[in-house]
Formats: structure tokens, C-alpha cells, sequence
């Protein structure tokens, strides 16, 4: 306190010995003080400027970084049909070219923000003897306008510093010093490209392409004069005028942006006064991470394409920056059919939620797992933290009962409610989610990936998940029986067996009906499987599984009968390449969903295109995958997948099949046209989450109803009547003559067939022959045989007598 006060005493003395020394000057004195006054301060002011030039205050750009100029430039994403599916950004910003940009946007941008642009070289004195009066005089920040258009450039690309009293000097003549020498660098375009591709339009978009998609969801090229006055009233303060939060504000700014225009003669008054009477009209699309088109498939993909770059790196050593170099992915997704899909999940799944918690009202799928929420509770990273920041477990437990605002996910969108942290993880347990897939078998191109019913709130890809996959197994085993030999007409017992060499396992039906005999075709249409367990064993495991792996399954199978219903966690992925090769005739081709990667440029970093014929490979008898897809024709026609055809309306040539695993855990169904296959799961994230009852949970009525829908838009868009109208391939007459029997036969009525062989006619034996060979492929029944045989003769000996040897 001393030292400011003899401070403070120093400075009262020099003001008081300089009064009494100016008191008594003349006016030649006070000239003199004047003059010297005035090159003090002039000399002062140099001093400054060539501190603040000489980079005391922070050193200049040079020419080569000026001449480097590099944004961060986010990269995108496209579909097959060329529609932007989401962005990869830190910087939501995509650089136009001039000739892209609509002239409206330059003349609104010129006339508002610096209307002697083309006449000055980076500087407009007029307006910087305003600010040196008004901002550095004054002191007042808000007076601006006297940034020239490259001084708003060299401020948005060299951020403002703070220098405390000094701040607005020192930045003030930096922008002068970088505008000046932008100005020499770029021509008055490029100076209006830069700029309009570095300013900011508030939400963390910055540029004017991503601007243009934000606000009117078009290209800036595209942008209407009103519109174009809009975006660039949006620039004096970007939120205070945002059109969308604020339409009345935004309105009189655009309608001062468009009297500038006029002003300037870019349009006529009439122009003018006509523009600034159309409404305000928004077309405003965000973009996030969890929402636009295919966010599951983008983060699926994010990863994908950031491994590819880290294996590729640039031929100067450095590695691509996917979030910040603007790259452009080309994809095999359709816009429309992702739009299809996605609708089809939501409208679905909206009515399946609400018929589940009906189901289930009153009581959780975990009433007899007490632990169940503990459990979950306590892998969550939440409690995690929490422990890990010294909370004891007890602490841990009694904050997660404590009720807090929060807003959850509901098919009505989003809500905000007052639950404990426990209760939301009993909530979101109880919503089934959903996968979908569907690709071209020919080349596997996918063309719609559905990975959950809402990205933000349920992040875990069902695409990519591992789920038992049901009946839909069943096809491979009967084309590896059939490869192996047996005939599709052999009819097979449907009994139940036990089979005590792999623990006393006794396969059921869904329906626990066991009579009669199925052929092939009967078997898979109604998924009977005891008869796909006999078909397993004749051919054997390892045979099944090899055949398996080689149409496309890639994780393991356990080497046991089971596989045979479908015990085996396989993906979505999988499954569609299965069906796919029965589709191609035999052909294999894995599903494929990244085209090619260009540079901001337009050049062709990697086209993947190339290696597409590599992936292809023959691994099924071409007839063998004929009459597979002739079966699965039958199950959709006439089997568990019949509600195609009655409730849904399907006409297309549709081979298909439901699965459903065990306590309706999971519900699949995966069906192909000749041009598109496509397959649907359906479950909760545990298989505890469930329908108790079959007709609820089978896959019939949780998948299936997704496939139906999105194949009904898919038949109403003109565009893709090849996938509506196409046909499979005919049968061959061998494979007909293989095909051509019943499904079902409740007996093979072996008595009428022996009686014929000793009086019928040489045609009548021949029939009843053909039976006789079909009942010896069938080993389960020797016991059978001989007492039928035994009953018959008995019929015979009481024909010619009844007497006993």
C-alpha cells in the first residue's frame, strides 16, 4: 500500500509542476507543445505498428502459410445414388469452389459487408478512419464496419487474441497486415471463396456449402436471392439472427441484406420489395452422428475407413485425417431403399413395443433373476466412475436409487422425466430392438443397414451382432444332404427320437405334433425339426458345417447336431451371404458396402470396385441351389412364412425363411427376391427380454413383418421394378422330376403296396417299387417294417386259409 501511495504521490507532483509550467505559455508555446505532441504520438504510432509487424505481439503469418491455407474440411459420405448420408467432422465444413457458389450469395455478401470490395487492396480507408475514431478512440467494440471482406478473412482464419488494453489495436492491424498480403496472393474470387468457406454460421457449421445444407438442405450453387440474403444477414450475429431460432429477427435482417443488394444495383428496387415479401421458408436439416440416414452403417463405416487410411498412408509418409481433410466415400447404400428400411423398422417395432409391454404389464421378463438390474447396474460406467472416484459399492447402490431429471427415449420422441438411474436401466431393458440388412446377391452390394430402432439411444449395432439364428440355419443342411445324395422326395419320419450319444438330446417341434412323414420340401416349408436333425445326422456334422462356412459363414460352429436348428450365434451378414449363394446358383459373393475413397480434389485415392470379381467363388451345384430356392419358394408360398402372401400382399417370386430359437429369444427372417436379398432380427438385449408365447415371439410375426414392409415400398417405386418383377430361374427337368412329390403323408401304407406286388398290373408295381426304395432310406423304422410286415401276412394267410406254419 506504501508503494502505490508514493506512486500515486509521483504522479499528483508531475501533474501539478506540469500546470504550473503550461499556465504561463504563450501561444508560440503552446504551438511548439503541439507540433511535438503530434510527432510524438506519430512516432509512438509507428513504434507500434512496426511492434506489432515485427510479430512482438504474436508473429505474422508468412507468405508460404498464406499461400498453404488449410481449413479443416469435413468428409463425407454418399450413397450409390449420390445423396450425402452424413458427415465425419471436427468442423462441420465442406469448401465450394466459386463456380459453385450462387451469385445472389456474392452479391448479398459484397454489397452488405464491404461494398467497395472490388475497388480497395485489402484496406478501405474510409471505414478504418471510422474505427480509429469509434473503436480505438472511443473504445467502442460495437461501432465495427470497418473490416474489409479480407480483414473478415484473415480474422477468421488467425482467430483474435486477447492483449488487454491493447487488444483491439494489436488485432485490428494484424488483419490489416495478413489482408494486405492476402490481397496480393488471391485474386478478389479466391479472397471470396475463402472467405465464404471459413465463416462460421453458428451449431458448429462453418462455411457456406454447409451452411446451404443446413439451413435450405441444397447446394450453394442452388441458392435463391432471398435465401442467399438470409445466410448472409445470419453473419452480423450468427445465433441473435439464426433463421430457425429466431424467424421474425432473421426476416429483418434478410430484408436489410436485400435493400443493400438494391442499393448497390445488383437487383432493382422492385426486386426487392417483391423478395422481401416471401415468408421466411426453411428447409432445415441437421445432421448429427445419431441421425440422417444410416447412422449405424456411417459408424460402422467410420471405423472401417479409418483403418484403411492408417494402412495406406500418403506418398510424403503422412496418414489422411479423416475428420479434418475432406474426403468424399462412396457407398453401395440406396438412399431410398435405406429410407425404406428404416421406416419399416420404426413403424414396426413402434406397434411390436406396444403390444410387448402389454404382454408383459404387471411383471419384467426378470422377475426370477433377482440380480439381473444389480448386475447391470454395476457394469455400467456410471457406477464404474463412481467407484472408481472413492464411492463405496453401498454409496454407489443408494445414488443409483436417488429419482433425477432425465430425458428418455419413447416412440412418441423423446420425453423428459423424473426416474432414479436404476429405473432407466429397468426402462431401456424392456425395449426390443431390431436389425436389417438387405443387399444385391449378384455383386453384395448393400443397399440398406439398419442397426437399432434409435442411434442416440441404443448405440449397439444389431447388424453386426452375433444372435442365435433359429430355423433360418435349416437351408444349409438340407443343400449339404442333398449334395450328399439324398433325394429331396425321401419321406422321413417325423417322430421324436432320443439320441443318447449326444447326452439323451431330444429335439422337439414347435408344435410337439410327431406323426407322419415329410419329404424335403414339406420339412422345410413347415421347419419340422425332427426331420432336420435325421437330415443332419444321415449327412453328417462336419459335412454341414463345411458346406456352412464355405457359403459365407465366418464364426465358428460347434461341432454338434444342434447347429442344425440354429444354436450357433451368427450375424446378419452371414446369413444374407447364405441366401444369396442359393440366389446366385451356387455363386458366393460377401456383402460389399464401400465403393471407392476420393481427396477433396476429386482424385481417386482407392477404388474397391477393382477387386470386386476376386470375392466371387462357386462353393454349390448349381442345381442343388436351384431347387434350395425352389423349396424356399414353398415356405413363403405355402409354409411359416405364408403371411407374406396373405397379410402383407406380396406377389413377388419370394424365397424365404422365418427362424425362432428357443423361449422366442430371437426372431429372424431372411427372404431373397431374384434381385435383392434382405433379412430382419428381432429381440432384446438379453435373451431374457422375450415373449412368453410363441405366436408372439415366433419370427413369423416379430421379423418378418419388417421385410414385408420395407418390400412393399420397395415395389411401389417405379425405379426398382427389376427387384419387383424378376424371376428365379426355371427347374430343370431333372431337378422337377426331384421336387415332384408330396410334403407330407400321414402313412406310406406299405400293406397296399405288398398286396399290389402279388395282384396288380406291371405299372401299378413299379409305383409301389418307388415307395418301397423311399422306405428303406429311412432307418428309423426297421421295427416298424417288420411288424407291418408281419400284420400283413396275417391278412394273407386268412385270404388263402389262415393257417399257421
Amino acid at each position: 500500500m506504501k508503494i502505490i501511495r508514493k506512486f500515486f504521490r509521483v504522479i499528483q507532483h508531475m501533474f501539478k509542476a506540469l500546470f504550473r509550467t503550461v499556465r504561463h505559455f504563450g501561444w508560440r508555446q503552446w504551438f511548439r507543445l503541439g507540433v511535438y505532441t503530434f510527432f510524438g504520438v506519430l512516432l509512438s504510432g509507428l513504434v507500434f505498428v512496426f511492434l506489432v509487424h515485427m510479430g512482438f505481439f504474436g508473429r505474422l503469418p508468412n507468405e508460404q502459410e498464406l499461400r498453404n491455407i488449410k481449413n479443416f474440411n469435413a468428409s463425407e459420405v454418399y450413397s450409390y445414388d449420390r445423396q450425402l448420408l452424413g458427415k465425419y467432422y471436427i468442423e462441420n465444413r465442406t469448401n465450394a469452389r466459386y463456380e459453385n457458389i450462387s451469385p445472389y450469395i456474392i452479391q448479398a455478401l459484397v454489397s452488405t459487408e464491404d461494398s467497395r470490395f472490388y475497388k480497395h487492396e485489402g484496406i478501405d480507408y474510409r471505414s478504418l478512419a471510422r474505427v480509429l475514431v469509434k473503436s480505438i478512440m472511443l473504445g467502442n467494440e460495437s461501432s465495427g464496419g470497418g473490416s474489409t471482406i479480407s480483414q473478415q478473412l484473415a480474422k477468421n482464419l488467425f482467430p483474435r487474441q486477447d492483449f488487454w488494453l491493447l487488444s483491439m489495436p494489436v488485432n485490428k492491424l494484424k488483419e490489416i497486415f495478413i489482408a494486405t498480403s492476402l490481397e496480393e496472393i488471391y485474386s478478389k474470387e479466391e479472397i471470396l471463396t475463402l472467405y465464404l468457406n471459413t465463416v462460421p454460421f453458428g451449431g458448429n457449421v462453418f462455411g457456406i456449402e454447409a451452411a446451404t445444407k443446413r439451413f435450405f438442405n441444397k447446394s450453394a450453387k442452388d441458392i435463391r436471392p432471398e435465401e442467399a440474403a438470409v445466410l448472409v444477414g445470419m453473419l452480423k450475429a450468427t445465433t441473435y439472427y439464426s433463421p430457425r431460432l429466431h424467424p421474425e429477427r432473421a426476416k429483418g435482417r434478410r430484408n436489410v441484406v436485400l435493400n443493400q443488394m438494391a442499393k448497390s444495383e445488383y437487383i432493382t428496387s422492385f426486386q426487392a420489395d417483391s423478395l422481401k415479401s416471401i415468408p421466411m421458408e426453411l428447409d432445415y436439416t441437421y445432421v448429427s452422428h445419431n441421425e440422417g440416414l444410416a447412422p449405424y452403417f456411417r459408424e460402422k463405416l467410420r471405423h472401417e475407413v479409418q483403418r484403411w487410411l492408417n494402412d495406406h498412408p500418403k506418398e510424403d509418409g503422412t496418414t489422411y485425417n479423416l475428420y479434418t481433410d475432406g474426403l468424399k466415400i462412396f457407398t453401395t447404400i440406396d438412399a431410398r431403399m435405406q429410407a425404406f428400411a428404416e421406416k419399416a423398422v420404426k413403424d414396426h417395432m413402434k406397434e411390436l413395443q406396444s403390444t410387448f409391454f402389454k404382454h408383459w404389464q404387471g411383471r419384467a421378463p426378470w422377475d426370477q433373476h433377482n440380480d439381473y438390474l444389480k448386475t447391470l447396474m454395476q457394469r455400467s460406467s456410471r457406477y464404474r466412475q463412481m467407484v472408481a472416484n472413492g464411492k463405496t459399492a453401498e454409496e454407489a447402490e443408494a445414488s443409483f436409487k436417488e429419482p433425477i431429471p432425465m430425458t428418455v427415449f419413447t416412440w412418441e420422441g423423446e420425453k423428459e422425466k423424473t426416474m432414479s438411474p436404476l429405473d432407466s436401466i429397468a426402462y431401456y431393458q424392456m425395449f426390443l430392438n431390431a436389425g436389417f440388412l438387405a443387399m444385391r446377391p449378384e455383386n453384395g452390394h448393400v443397399k440398406a443397414w439398419v442397426g437399432g430402432i434409435n442411434h442416440e439411444h441404443f448405440k449397439y449395432d444389431h447388424v453386426t451382432a452375433r444372435r442365435q439364428v433359429g430355423s433360418t440355419f435349416k437351408p444349409i443342411v438340407y443343400a449339404a444332404a442333398i449334395e450328399d445324395g439324398v433325394d429331396p422326395c425321401d419321406f422321413i419320419s417325423n417322430e421324436l427320437r432320443t439320441y443318447e450319444e449326444y447326452e439323451g438330446w431330444a429335439p422337439r417341434n414347435s408344435d410337439n405334433k410327431y406323426e407322419g412323414y415329410y419329404s424335403m420340401p414339406g420339412a422345410l416349408a413347415h421347419s419340422v425339426n425332427t426331420v432336420t436333425v435325421d437330415l443332419m445326422m444321415k449327412t453328417g456334422v462336419r459335412k454341414v458345417s463345411s458346406l456352412a462356412h464355405d457359403m459365407g459363414i465366418e464364426n465358428d460352429l460347434p461341432l454338434q447336431p444342434s447347429i442344425a436348428l440354429g444354436t450357433a450365434d451368427l450375424t446378419l451378414s452371414e446369413m444374407l451371404t447364405v441366401y444369396g449363394t442359393f440366389v446366385n446358383r451356387g455363386y458366393r459373393v460377401k456383402p460389399k458396402y464401400l465403393l471407392g475413397i476420393e481427396d477433396q480434389y476429386g482424385n481417386v485415392i482407392v477404388d474397391f470396385t477393382k477387386k470386386e470379381k476376386q470375392d466371387i467363388k462357386k462353393v454349390l451345384h448349381s442345381e442343388v441351389a436351384d431347387i434350395m430356392v425352389h423349396m424356399l419358394k414353398n415356405v413363403v408360398d405355402s409354409g411359416s412364412a405364408r403371411r407374406i402372401r396373405y397379410a402383407y400382399g406380396l406377389r413377388n417370386e419370394i424365397a424365404g425363411k422365418t427362424g425362432t430359437t428357443q423361449s422366442q429369444a430371437d426372431g429372424w427372417f431372411v427372404g431373397a427376391t431374384p434381385k435383392l436379398v434382405a433379412g430382419a432380427w428381432v429381440g432384446g438385449s438379453s435373451r431374457l427380454i422375450r415373449f412368453r408365447s410363441l405366436t408372439l415371439g415366433q419370427g413369423a410375426n416379430t421379423a418378418l413383418p419388417i421385410w414385408a414392409k420395407f418390400m412393399q415400398q420397395v415395389n411401389r417405386e417405379p425405379d426398382f421394378r427389376m427387384v419387383s418383377n424378376g424371376h428365379f430361374p426355371e427347374l430343370n427337368r431333372r431337378a422337377k422330376d426331384k421336387l415332384d412329390c408330396d410334403f407330407y403323408k400321414e402313412d406310406l401304407d406299405e400293406d397296399k403296396g405288398f398286396f399290389w406286388r402279388l395282384f396288380a398290373g406291371d405299372e401299378d408295381k413299379k409305383e409301389e417299387e418307388k415307395v418301397a426304395e423311399r422306405v428303406q432310406k429311412v432307418p428309423e423304422r426297421p421295427q416298424r417294417q417288420e411288424k407291418e410286415k408281419t400284420k400283413l401276412i396275417d391278412v394273407i394267410r386268412g385270404i388263402f386259409g389262415g393257417k399257421k406254419n
